[in-house]
């Protein structure tokens, strides 16, 4: 059975996540961009192993603590190879870029890769069980900037189709806390979230007005 953490560190309002099988007690980290010791301690108290660490995309603060991380869980470090090369001189031998689609194992549970591309080139989500851990592509309520460099607003209005077209039941978990609430279904964001419903019910030049301003 998947058990999962969902923990506010750093003053970004990140969500760094810990998963685990609850049976094997085998556990995987997404994002841990700050707190290491934090990350830690969760691990100690709830007697899981550390397997690896999923990045999402490649912004610091999501990846600020994987050298820290590194120090006590000599780990792989799963990214898409799109936001791969910003690791790669540093933590080049622990690197497993994925193209998307590709699933790994935790204990008894499966995890898999969906590149969603947008808010960065090697934006991705991670599905398992009936959980969507979706960084920075999509919030409860919002959606992730596309005004940046290696952003791109039309692969967002593509990639926020392409999460629209999941399982309504996916409960939407993502890389910040910055609305009332901490996660959602997909089906209520798809009412809710004006840049999902605007991808999924407009077109892409009034979609790109409502993105870029």
């Amino acid at each position: 059975m998947l058990e999962i953490r969902q923990i506010e560190l750093g003053p970004m309002a990140n969500f760094v996540y810990l998963l685990a099988d609850s049976k094997t007690k085998n556990a995987l980290v997404a994002d841990p961009g700050w707190d290491a010791p934090a990350v830690r301690r969760e691990l100690d108290k709830e007697g899981w192993t550390l397997g690896g660490i999923i990045l999402s995309h490649n912004h610091f603060d999501h990846i600020g603590g994987v050298g820290d991380i590194l120090k006590f869980a000599d780990v792989p470090i799963y990214i898409h190879r799109h936001d791969a090369p910003a690791l790669a001189k540093e933590f080049a031998k622990n690197l497993k870029p994925f193209d998307g689609g590709e699933e790994i194992a935790l204990g008894s549970l499966r995890l898999s890769f969906l590149h969603t591309p947008g808010h960065t080139e090697g934006s991705s989500c991670l599905q398992i069980a009936d959980r969507l851990i979706t960084g920075d592509t999509l919030f409860i309520g919002g959606c992730g900037r596309v005004d940046l460099p290696g952003s791109n607003p039309e692969k967002m209005y593509r990639t926020l189709k392409k999460i629209a077209a999941l399982d309504e039941s996916l409960l939407i978990m993502p890389g910040h806390n910055y609305a009332s609430k901490t996660s959602a279904p997909l089906a209520e964001e798809k009412k809710n979230n004006p840049y999902l419903r605007c991808a999924t019910s407009s077109t892409l030049e009034k979609f790109l007005n409502v993105v870029t301003g």
